[in-house]
């Protein structure tokens, strides 16, 4: 159970260090780049994925491809999303993400739905709405902007990642060493955007940018390597593991943004939160019950 506790602390410490980067002057752009250099280094050292499935004729390179595509840019969502609303909503749009995968399920990948994983995805939605809803005090304050459209983002691009390692993995692809090859894709690109702006001048290389980057890449590694582990060590209870991970990562993220940031909630927003805690609770029953 420990391996689960150290997941939830390194995802809710990513959003921590994403509040944190605008206050130390940290360009997010050079941030994550650099954050996935150390994931992808991490990954080939530690987890050794086999990569022999990436050197066939119907390894999903598309796939991976959008993945290095969209991997950083919903990186950089949150980072705004955590700046515009908070720990507090954006953990929680993060972590209700899976009502569009288990839509998608549905709809898609022919997953049987039971009452309990419905019952879930009623209540999730409804949790979408509360969360959403702004703070009357943030929205009295100079200069205050609308948050809903990055915890959308936030919603709909965690979503999109995990439809895409679902449909990676129809392909016989190990999710270890599609992750690993979509990091690597993923600094490649992020990097020649880099380059790019140094050589313009609209962003030059800064040395506390790649200290911040190393950083986030061990957070954003150890959450996966942690998670991964956490499996391993409970094989009978998936379930048990999915909703420790994703209910521990919206409580603990409440704590953090309400205590240590003092991040305003309204009503609504405290309604959503603890229906976003009901309906992971369901779906993981859901799934558990089959």
């Amino acid at each position: 159970m420990h391996y689960l506790v150290f997941s939830v602390f390194c995802s809710v410490l990513v959003s921590v260090l994403l509040k944190l980067a605008p206050r130390q002057r940290l360009d997010m752009v050079q941030v994550v780049t650099w954050n996935y250099l150390l994931a992808c280094g991490l990954s080939l050292v530690l987890l050794r994925p086999s990569l022999d499935a990436l050197q066939t004729a119907h390894a999903p390179w598309l796939a991976l491809l959008g993945l290095a595509v969209t991997l950083p840019s919903i990186f950089l969502v949150m980072a705004r999303a955590v700046t515009r609303a908070g720990i507090v909503r954006s953990d929680v749009a993060q972590r209700l993400s899976l009502l569009l995968s288990l839509l998608a399920a549905f709809l898609v990948f022919g997953e049987t739905a039971n009452g309990w994983k419905l019952a879930g995805l009623g209540l999730g939605l409804l949790a979408i709405v509360g969360i959403s809803v702004r703070p009357r005090a943030a929205a009295a304050e100079p200069g205050g902007q609308r948050a809903w459209p990055w915890l959308l983002g936030v919603w709909v691009g965690y979503a999109l990642v995990d439809i895409m390692l679902k449909q990676v993995a129809l392909s016989g692809t190990p999710s270890m060493a599609a992750l690993t090859a979509s990091f690597g894709l993923a600094f490649v690109l992020m990097l020649a955007l880099v380059l790019w702006r140094h050589a313009s001048g609209a962003a030059r290389l800064h040395w506390r940018n790649l200290g911040a980057g190393a950083l986030l890449g061990l957070l954003n590694f150890g959450n996966i390597l942690f998670y991964v582990r956490a499996h391993q060590h409970l094989p009978d209870s998936p379930a048990v593991v999915f909703a420790g991970m994703n209910i521990g990562v919206v409580v603990v993220g409440a704590l953090v943004g309400m205590v240590a940031f003092g991040e305003r909630t309204s009503a609504w927003n405290r309604v959503g939160l603890a229906l976003a805690v009901v309906a992971i609770g369901l779906i993981a029953w859901g799934t558990a019950a089959g």
